[in-house]
């Protein structure tokens, strides 16, 4: 029998007044690229129809294709088409199309820079932007460096203290693939750009249930108090895919589940969901608040590897009834490759809060379904009166926040069935958002536009991310054996129930 469920519906359609944004010119550095296409296009379109840009705003694509003015807007046009969460408005589309310009260069080249530079020139003459600038760096982590060196070299990056306008650089993730890297291309950046122009972009941080995790814990009185070793017994993390690789294997096959979402996203998570209250709201108390989680997760011995770090990769399988072939068969992908497409481990946060609370962490390709899911459980009641059975332990109560498809959270309680006999039930009190929320790269975007950076990246953050997985990636590009194969459609390798079964614990079937 189906858990009973209560539902609340959010309505979030009350805001508070509007910011004031500051006129700017975004400058996409690979414009006419899949990122631009599929999310940055379609989210400043969503931030233009809701009134969140700026009245005097210009967007510049600045990429190597053939194109112009006119082409870049029947480009940008078919990215809000397909990709858009609204469909398209007339006037509002209009309105947006003006926004929009190309500038055709090369990144190596430093002649095309200073092209860019008089078309900047020109918009701050004809739309009043400013001086201010937002290079949004839509390329390969290899071209950052090249892109900084240019844009430095035709004096187009304003000193934090050289007036009134502004300048900000958004990097996109991966930053690295391990520390060296990490701390390699902080320091290029760094070089040209100071910490506080830099947002380090993680489109999970932008998503609306993660951004909300935090009024969750410190806005309600009846969830703090409870947020301790004293009352919690382990926390799951899952996200799930039920996708394959697609068209990403070659960056998946350099890359791997532990770069790609441990590293980064269930990290960022996991330390919002740690963390102490910071001093205020503000962008470094609450980023200083993450890094202590991060720096507090104890390291991985050799031992725990063994035990408690587990990787796969999917087989042949069905995934919703339809055939899903191995990872080994997919397009682009080495027919002896040893990445993983699962990883799941148990980690510790060494401090007083969480003394003694395992945190789980799993995320795989090919699993049974789509979904992103913090699963907080808390400890059994005491072993006396209605949990007294030992052949019918009561289930424990639970806070499930659901990240992805359907965002909201659940509360789990036990209940009367209605009746004569005393019958107990677990039953789900749900909530949920009545109206679509805003994408994650709209969120994010409009903080950048900002000056925000409570949702970005710290260098100090990324590092530390990177200390914790560095040694789990060196011992298995050591190890000799290949990761286990797991079905597709399955919610991955046997060793991972195996690793949760030996702490008497079992994952949430989602």
């Amino acid at each position: 029998m189906g858990t009973p469920e209560t539902t609340v519906v959010l309505n979030n359609n009350s805001r508070a007044a509007k910011p004031v944004y500051p006129p700017c010119a975004l400058v996409i550095f690979g414009g006419a690229g899949a990122l631009t296409h599929r999310k940055l296009l379609p989210a400043l379109y969503n931030l233009a129809l809701d009134g969140d840009l700026p009245d005097r705003a210009a967007i510049v694509s600045f990429s190597m294709e053939e194109m112009n003015d006119e082409a870049y807007r029947a480009f940008a046009l078919d990215a809000i088409r397909k990709n858009s969460r609204r469909p398209v408005q007339e006037e509002g589309w209009n309105r947006f199309a003006r926004m929009l310009s190309f500038v055709r260069g090369r990144f190596d080249q430093p002649a095309d820079y200073h092209t860019l530079r008089e078309h900047l020139d020109r918009i701050d003459r004809d739309f009043a932007t400013a001086g201010n600038r937002v290079y949004y760096f839509a390329v390969p982590p290899n071209f950052i460096e090249t892109c900084a060196i240019g844009l430095h070299g035709a004096d187009m990056i304003r000193p934090i203290n050289g007036g009134a306008s502004f300048t900000r650089v958004v990097v996109e993730k991966p930053i690295g693939r391990d520390l060296a890297s990490a701390t390699s291309i902080n320091d290029r950046i760094a070089a040209h750009f100071h910490e506080s122009q830099i947002f380090r972009i993680d489109h999970y941080l932008g998503k609306e249930t993660v951004e909300n995790l935090m009024v969750l814990r410190f806005a309600n009185s009846i969830f703090e108090p409870l947020w301790t070793s004293r009352f919690i017994d382990h926390v799951q993390i899952t996200v799930a895919e039920d996708e394959g690789v697609g068209t990403r294997a070659p960056y998946y096959e350099s890359a791997g589940a532990l770069r790609d979402m441990v590293q980064s996203h269930i990290l960022q998570v996991l330390s919002i969901i740690g963390m102490e209250p910071p001093r205020s709201t503000a962008a470094d108390s609450v980023r200083d608040a993450k890094l202590d989680v991060l720096q507090s997760i104890r390291p991985f011995s050799v031992e725990d590897l063994d035990k408690y770090v587990v990787r796969g990769q999917y087989g042949a399988g069905l995934v919703g009834g339809a055939p899903a072939r191995a990872y080994r068969d997919e397009d682009n992908v080495s027919p002896d490759s040893r990445v993983e497409t699962f990883v799941a481990l148990r980690c510790w946060i060494d401090n007083w809060r969480w003394a003694g609370v395992p945190f789980y962490l799993r995320t795989g390709k090919r699993l049974p379904k789509r979904a992103s899911e913090i699963a907080i459980y808390f400890k059994s009641v005491p072993r006396i009166l209605y949990n007294a059975n030992p052949r019918a332990h009561l289930a424990a109560n639970m806070l499930t926040i659901r990240i992805q498809p359907d965002e909201g959270l659940s509360v789990h309680i036990i209940s009367k069935v209605p009746g004569p006999q005393t019958r107990l039930q677990q039953v789900a009190v749900d909530f949920h958002y009545k109206t679509t929320t805003p994408e994650a790269y709209e969120t994010l975007l409009r903080d950048i536009i900002l000056g925000d950076q409570t949702l970005f990246m710290r260098r100090d953050s990324v590092e530390a991310a990177w200390q914790l997985v560095d040694p789990i990636l060196e011992t298995w590009q050591e190890s000799p054996t290949d990761p286990p194969i797991y079905s597709a459609g399955s919610w991955g390798p046997l060793e991972a129930a195996l690793m949760m079964a030996a702490d008497g614990r079992s994952w949430r079937v989602l």
